[in-house]
């Protein structure tokens, strides 16, 4: 393809005949392609868009791995893409290859393996405000997405799973699958988080009615149901007093 080429945004170019085409990361001059700028100057300076391209390697047929990454990251959420643990369920939500999600997967639980032998650093959550704080990916995701914060006694997060993504229904966010990853870790403590695209953080009668199954079924199973926390943009809510 001959002519001048111009990006015109994160995934799209340009052809000097006016044509758009996918970005490639043969597109890109060698010094900021990814592999290349972490062997030459390390992780450090390469953004969490530009890691997780490095992971991927590659795309498929149909999506370029620049695109395929930008939408893992933009439909997953960051915190959420390294904390899952089911590839089966990440390919299918974000219809990726298997073996792709599997390299995710990996990759996360290399980190959390790491993160465990130094926990004096993990995160603190006693407050609302401290769950939204520490939720900022979730505010601006374009799909509701449903995460457990796991807790130890001193309320550090000792695991972060994305439970489901969609609307958080009832029928459909069953207890199990909150409480498996809180045996996993011996969790004493869950924090439900959950964002609304919408901007309004009010509770549902959806939302009131899987707080109030859950939080029941964590004292017949001795694991507390801390708090679930609506978030937004720039809002927050804890759903608890209102099924207290």
């Amino acid at each position: 393809m001959e002519g001048v080429y111009a990006i015109i945004n994160h995934d799209l170019m340009l052809d000097g005949n006016g044509r758009r085409y996918e970005l490639s990361v043969r597109d890109l001059p060698e010094g900021d392609r990814p592999r290349e700028k972490l062997v030459e100057s390390g992780p450090g300076g390469l953004s969490i868009h530009e890691l997780l391209t490095v992971v991927l390697m590659t795309g498929t047929k149909s999506e370029e791995v620049l695109a395929m990454s930008r939408r893992i990251l933009r439909e997953y959420g960051e915190c959420s893409i390294l904390s899952a643990t089911n590839a089966t369920k990440m390919a299918e939500e974000l219809q990726i290859p298997i073996g792709k999600a599997a390299q995710i997967i990996a990759c996360g639980e290399l980190g959390r393996r790491f993160f465990r032998g130094s926990r004096d650093g993990a995160a603190v959550i006693r407050t609302a405000r401290d769950v939204f704080e520490y939720a900022t990916d979730m505010r601006n995701l374009p799909k509701e997405h449903l995460r457990g914060l796991y807790l130890n006694t001193h309320y550090q997060i000792i695991h972060d799973e994305t439970i489901s993504i969609g609307t958080v229904d009832a029928n459909m966010v069953h207890p199990r699958e909150v409480f498996r990853p809180a045996f996993a870790v011996s969790a004493a403590g869950i924090v439900l988080v959950h964002n609304h695209p919408s901007g309004i953080v009010e509770a549902s009668a959806q939302d009131k009615l899987v707080t109030k199954q859950i939080a029941e079924a964590g004292r017949l199973l001795g694991i507390d149901l801390v708090d679930h926390v609506i978030v937004s943009r720039d809002a927050f809510r804890s759903v608890m007093p209102e099924v207290e």
